[in-house]
């Protein structure tokens, strides 16, 4: 059944344009790997191509203004990482990939992983400092989860020894590096929430590689953090690394030790609340910088949706597609001509005109011949049925009523008599006979 009256009833052009912009609004920015198949180079210069993997394809299209800074040059059965963001071509419907850059797979793998998971959980707000808890005013008991035997530990309790020796440390023991070790960490955050039993959290292993610190860039571990009811100082490398769980957690701190100093009170209580405000101010910078950068980057996604240059790619992917359809067609209809030439021209040598000449001549005499005979035809006709009418109209004249010997009486008015009822006494009647008229007076009738 058709929907009520008041539904909004759809064109496929409006629904496509809609779903077009659902989706570009819906995925930022992603980092995919995949198989070059059906690589094609149009004049326009842009690359069309599929991406796929052994269960699926997509579509894919990167621009003349995105691929002309490209060192690298696919090619069909590469596996390449690109960096694109969701889209649809409306005229036909296609879902389809724009991307932005592309790099052979494995160059980078981590760092772009990294990014792409920054770029979607700051999208959806785990590193806005609306969420961040602050630091207990009185912290009496601090929880580690981290290494038991690494170096974090010690330099931890070497600085809480020296700094606050009057506050309980207590130990949650997590792998820190290796496959399953985010999946220790969660479990000694989620522990630590259950009992209750501390006032904040650091979390921190000693520096490393990237690869030593990726079990702190899990999307798992980052939910886990945000989720926390206890505050989390997040406490991984040196100074100069950052992870996930650093951009997540409501304090972060270069490193294990500056962790320790920033949970324990100092003597000199004007400097400890002094370096308390400045770190403060530092992450609030920090994630104010992040969230707008994340709000820079959404508007930009809005303002690129908007932009001209989106209507003319899609243009420009048409124009290729219908001047290909149009190669083809005009290929096919130059055939189809000759080939029709090729047939018409025996069939026209076999056909003399001088003699469809003559015989047209011949036919125009005989016609002419015959057009002659039907005129002459009427004509006897036609004179033959004029003498007839004629004596028909002579056989009623009322001429010819008079010559037998009638007449005709009339009054002055014109008006023939035909009874006395007509007339009355004084009125002057004239008679019309064959050869002339008499007046005559009324007199009384007896």
């Amino acid at each position: 059944m058709f929907s009520k009256p008041s539904q909004a009833v759809y064109t496929v052009s409006r629904l496509n344009r809609e779903i077009r912009t659902i989706l570009e609004q819906g995925f930022a920015s992603l980092v995919l790997t995949g198989e070059i198949s059906n690589f094609i180079t149009p004049a326009s210069g842009h690359w069309y191509f599929s991406l796929k993997d052994d269960k699926a394809q997509i579509k894919a299209a990167m621009w003349r203004g995105n691929n002309r800074n490209q060192s690298y040059r696919p090619a069909n059965g590469a596996q390449v990482t690109v960096k694109a963001r969701v889209s649809l071509y409306e005229p036909r419907g296609d879902y389809q990939l724009i991307v932005e850059h592309m790099e052979p797979a494995g160059e980078g793998q981590l760092k772009q992983e990294f990014d792409a998971l920054k770029m979607r959980l700051a999208a959806e707000g785990l590193f806005s400092s609306v969420h961040k808890q602050p630091l207990p005013q009185n912290i009496n008991r601090i929880g580690v989860v981290t290494s038991a035997t690494g170096a974090a530990i010690k330099d931890i309790l070497t600085i809480l020894k020296r700094r606050a020796p009057q506050l309980e440390v207590i130990i949650y023991p997590a792998m820190v590096q290796g496959k399953d070790a985010h999946v220790h960490l969660i479990n000694q955050i989620e522990l630590a929430n259950a009992r209750d039993e501390v006032d904040v959290l650091i979390l921190g292993r000693g520096g490393g590689s990237l690869e030593d610190l990726w079990c702190f860039n899990h999307e798992q571990l980052a939910r886990a953090i945000y989720q926390s009811e206890l505050p989390i100082v997040s406490a991984v490398g040196h100074e100069i690394d950052t992870t996930i769980s650093d951009y997540v957690a409501d304090v972060r701190a270069a490193t294990p030790s500056a962790a320790a100093e920033l949970v324990s009170p100092n003597t000199q209580e004007l400097h400890n609340k002094v370096t308390q405000l400045v770190n403060r101010l530092s992450n609030a910078f920090k994630h104010d910088i992040a969230d707008k950068r994340a709000l820079a980057t959404q508007l930009q996604h809005r303002l690129n949706l908007c932009h001209p240059r989106n209507q003319l790619n899609q243009k420009s992917q048409r124009l290729d597609e219908l001047s290909i359809a149009l190669q083809q067609a005009m290929r096919n209809r130059l055939y189809q001509q000759e080939r029709t030439l090729n047939n018409l021209t025996p069939r026209l040598m076999r056909q003399s005109p001088d003699k469809k000449l003559a015989t047209a001549s011949h036919q125009l005499s005989q016609l002419q011949a015959r057009l002659n005979q039907a005129i002459q035809h009427q004509l006897q006709q036609a004179n033959n049925s004029l003498a007839l009418q004629a004596s028909r109209l002579d056989s009623v004249s009322p001429l010819n009523v008079l010559a037998r010997g009638y007449s005709i009486t009339k009054t002055q008015q014109g008006k023939v008599v035909k009874s006395v009822d007509q007339i009355k006494n004084g009125d002057v009647l004239i008679t019309e006979l064959v050869d002339g008229s008499i007046e005559s007076q009324v007199i009384p009738i007896t």
